[in-house]
C-alpha cells in the first residue's frame, strides 16, 4: 500500500484533526479514500512543523489569486503530507480506510 495522490485536504484546527482524501497504488480515478487523523499523529512522526500559516501568501493571493479561504489558518505541504500518510498506513495499516466510488 502506497498513498500516490492527495486529493484534498483540511486542517481543522477546532477539532484538533486533519480531514485527508486521497487514493492509493491499485485505486482507479473513480475511487476515494477519507480519512481523519488526529493532529497529534503529525507531531508524533515529526510532520507538525511542516505546517505553514497562510497569512504568509496573503500579498501573493491578493495580486494571484490563488484561492487561499480567509478561514483557513494552516497548510501542510503535500510531499510532507504525502511522506506522513505512507508512514502513518505504514504503522497503522488496520486504520488505511476503504476505497468509495464517487
Amino acid at each position: 500500500m502506497e498513498v500516490i495522490e492527495i486529493i484534498s485536504n483540511f486542517i481543522n484546527k477546532d477539532n484538533n484533526v486533519v480531514e485527508v482524501e486521497f487514493r492509493v497504488i491499485g485505486d482507479s480515478d473513480d475511487m476515494i479514500r477519507v480519512d481523519t487523523i488526529e493532529f497529534e499523529y503529525l507531531n508524533d512522526f515529526g510532520y507538525g512543523v511542516n505546517f505553514m500559516e497562510t497569512d504568509i501568501f496573503n500579498d501573493i493571493d491578493e495580486d494571484w489569486d490563488l484561492g487561499f479561504d480567509d478561514d483557513e489558518d494552516f497548510f501542510i505541504d503535500e510531499e510532507n503530507l504525502l511522506s506522513f500518510l505512507n508512514e502513518y498506513y505504514l504503522v497503522y495499516e488496520d486504520r488505511l480506510p476503504v476505497a468509495e466510488y464517487r
